[in-house]
């Protein structure tokens, strides 16, 4: 590495640790998991092992040697996206790797230059790197705020271009939900073509976990909803799903799609059996809303005075502020047994950093107050006064 880079790079971490915004990896296998995202358990389930074992005998191949425009295109596949579709209550199902390559392959492509992207400041990461490399003009909305949405449509719809409008149905950061039917209303309102990402949703929401759009019925004033697998589904991939038109333009234009290697055969296999064991086990969803209320009654009780996020979802989140101070209580927590992560800023608004706490079906009420007393504990031990005040 030339001198001049090694230089540049170890200043800038050095600069990010002095921030407190270094990142680094860690293991936590033997905590308690409060931190992933696989809330119905299918990600450690010992059914899924098996049946994905033994169906992986009669597979003949161990990749997919190429994209699916090339070598990569299979029977299973084709299989797989139509399982998909009929789960999810769409026309078609169009499979990405990740949900990343998803959502950057779908905004980067479909937005033409002239057109407007209306965004929700706090949507994912992905779709905001979709956004930039699409050519329309983009614009962001406040969170989840209506008035604010119709002000900006209104604006766009004057212009000479079309208005694509992209939101999340669950949030990942404050686990709130959006107001699907009225955003729906407003972009039929103004002509505008609705997006949206149902990643935190897919197999907790809607009937059979097809999601909140299917579940508030309004699949049908939704232009593309994007479900991801490696969350509630535990196992990895995602999907596009619309009308077959959009799943043909995208297999012609969406980069992402066109130039990755597809999915291998065991991860297609591992796509459909998880969805199957979710369609048959409807149980998981029923325990983990038991959890969430649980968690919600029991975390006013032992730590009123904290300042919890107003979520009904798995997605809970104590809010601490400061980078500092958030690593410290998420530190004593880890040391505790609990696997919680601390979000700092700027991934999260300065004075918004929090605990973020994933409740899952396997979670046991002992162990969600135990998480809770050494929370407690944790914020009363600060060293540093922290305004807990609601």
């Amino acid at each position: 590495m030339p001198t001049w880079l090694t230089t540049r790079l170890t200043t800038d971490l050095a600069a990010r640790q002095q921030l407190g915004l270094f990142r680094s990896l860690t293991v936590a296998e033997s905590a308690i998991d409060f931190t992933s995202n696989d809330y119905l358990g299918i990600g450690r389930s010992g059914t899924l092992h098996t049946k994905l074992a033994q169906a992986a005998t009669s597979l003949t191949r161990n990749g997919a040697t190429g994209s699916r425009l090339l070598a990569g295109h299979t029977y299973l596949a084709e299989t797989v996206e139509a399982d998909l579709a009929q789960f999810y209550g769409a026309e078609t199902a169009l499979l990405f790797n990740a949900g990343y390559m998803a959502n950057v392959g779908l905004l980067a492509c479909l937005p033409q230059a002239g057109d407007t992207l209306l965004t929700d400041e706090l949507i994912h990461a992905s779709l905001i790197d979709g956004a930039r490399l699409s050519k329309a003009n983009r614009l962001r909305f406040a969170h989840n705020d209506l008035a604010d949405l119709e002000t900006k449509l209104h604006s766009a719809s004057a212009q000479n271009g079309h208005v694509f409008v992209v939101v999340e149905s669950l949030y990942s950061m404050d686990g709130d939900e959006a107001p699907l039917p009225q955003i729906a209303a407003l972009c039929t309102a103004y002509n505008a073509a609705l997006i949206v990402d149902e990643a935190h949703a897919s197999g907790v929401y809607g009937p059979g976990g097809a999601g909140l759009v299917v579940a508030q019925g309004l699949a049908d004033q939704v232009l593309a909803r994007i479900h991801t697998f490696g969350k509630a589904l535990g196992v990895h991939g995602a999907a596009v799903l619309g009308s077959a038109l959009l799943r043909t333009y995208l297999i012609n234009t969406a980069r992402s799609f066109i130039y990755a290697t597809a999915l291998p055969p065991h991860d297609l296999l591992a796509i459909q059996l998880a969805h199957a064991q979710v369609a048959h086990e409807p149980e998981r969803a029923e325990v983990l809303r038991e959890r969430v209320a649980y968690f919600r009654q029991r975390s006013q009780q032992l730590a009123p005075e904290a300042v919890w996020l107003t979520s009904t979802s798995p997605i809970q989140g104590l809010v601490v502020p400061g980078n500092a101070e958030v690593r410290r209580v998420a530190a004593l927590a880890q040391a505790a047994g609990y696997d919680v992560r601390p979000i700092v800023s700027p991934t999260v608004a300065v004075g918004q950093e929090r605990i973020r706490i994933c409740l899952h079906s396997y979670n046991t009420e002992a162990e969600i107050d135990g998480l809770l007393t050494a929370l407690t504990r944790a914020i009363q031990v600060s060293p540093q006064p922290v305004d807990l005040a609601t």
